[in-house]
């Protein structure tokens, strides 16, 4: 008797260890939302400008657009930041891209700013209002917008480089 409660006391564990891996991987893979969902026009970016230039939808229309939602209390976002100017600066002059300092003090987004050094420009949405018409539920989120102003990709969790790259050429947005 005592041999079947700690061969299921066994089993029992072995199954918990394997949902907790399963679900930490799945939940640590970049997501990215089904593009039927999504294609709409990009709502307005906010106003407040932390990093010049400042810019708006229809500043950015002629050219794609990566809009990238982050916050300084966000693990993830700080996970991702380097790679989001390196690749900023590869595109530039092909691919438009914006920060957006979601629901964060000033002062935490500006120290963000210059700790990860981003030269992109930055514009700050204090009370959220922009996140939420953009539908952003978690950060760090990606938006990628076509030369048209719609939003044709959404990029839920950290992304690297490369998988922000994959997104562009798989919208067509970059060669």
């Amino acid at each position: 008797m005592r041999s079947a409660r700690v061969a299921l006391l066994l089993v029992s564990c072995v199954a918990l260890v394997t949902v907790t891996i399963v679900t930490v991987a799945h939940l640590s893979a970049p997501y990215v939302a089904p593009v039927s969902a999504q294609q709409r026009a990009a709502p307005p970016l906010p106003d407040e400008v932390m990093m010049p230039p400042a810019v708006t939808l229809t500043g950015l229309r002629g050219k794609p657009a990566v809009i990238n939602f982050w916050a300084s209390w966000c693990d993830s976002c700080r996970e991702e930041a380097p790679g989001l100017e390196r690749l900023a600066m590869a595109l530039r002059g092909h691919v438009a891209w914006v920060g957006v300092d979601w629901n964060d003090s000033l002062s935490g987004g500006r120290q963000f700013i210059s700790t990860y050094h981003w030269s992109f420009p930055v514009l700050r949405d204090a009370n959220g209002v922009a996140g939420e018409e953009y539908g952003v539920r978690g950060l760090p989120s990606t938006f990628l917008l076509d030369a048209k102003g719609t939003i044709v990709s959404t990029l839920l969790g950290p992304q690297t480089a490369g998988d922000i790259q994959a997104a562009l050429t798989k919208q067509a947005l970059w060669p």
